[in-house]
């Protein structure tokens, strides 16, 4: 399990979505149908950090919307203050710059919040995507960890 720390004053370039993609901050009224999405397309766990970062003011939590429907999502501040994640785009969207256009959108959400650094958590085989998406270094690997203190 190990992190990764992204400097939020030293963002790359914004990433391109593909077109008919809007990227949105959750408005209440849709908080059902993101996490029904979160729950059905990846697990329990997901679904209660999403919900976590849902009931921050304003939600913390960013949608991947095509054709009215939620294709991805992206929060922050779920299990603990100043983390990214998680991030999910359905199986069948990816490709499109989604996951990256999320990210993208969380990171200056907390830069906007007053934010200087973000940690990626857990992220051990989507470290090359990270630091390529918003330049995420790796944090030392001791194996601590806030998720390591799930039951």
């Amino acid at each position: 399990m190990s992190d990764m720390l992204v400097n939020l004053y030293a963002l790359p370039q914004a990433p391109t979505v593909a077109e008919g993609v809007r990227i949105e901050r959750v408005l209440p009224p849709d908080f059902g149908k993101v996490l029904s999405f979160v729950k059905a397309q990846f697990s329990d766990g997901w679904a209660h950090e999403c919900e976590a970062a849902l009931h921050q003011s304003p939600p913390a939590c960013f949608v991947a919307v095509k054709e009215h429907a939620v294709v991805g999502f992206a929060c922050y501040d779920a299990t603990a203050r100043g983390m990214f994640g998680p991030l999910g785009v359905d199986a069948a969207a990816r490709g499109e710059g989604i996951g990256a256009a999320l990210t993208y959108r969380c990171m200056e959400a907390m830069k906007e919040a007053g934010y200087a650094y973000a940690v990626v958590g857990w992220c051990d085989e989507k470290q090359a995507f990270y630091a390529r998406t918003v330049g995420a270094m790796p944090i030392s690997d001791t194996g601590a960890t806030v998720y390591s203190r799930m039951i």
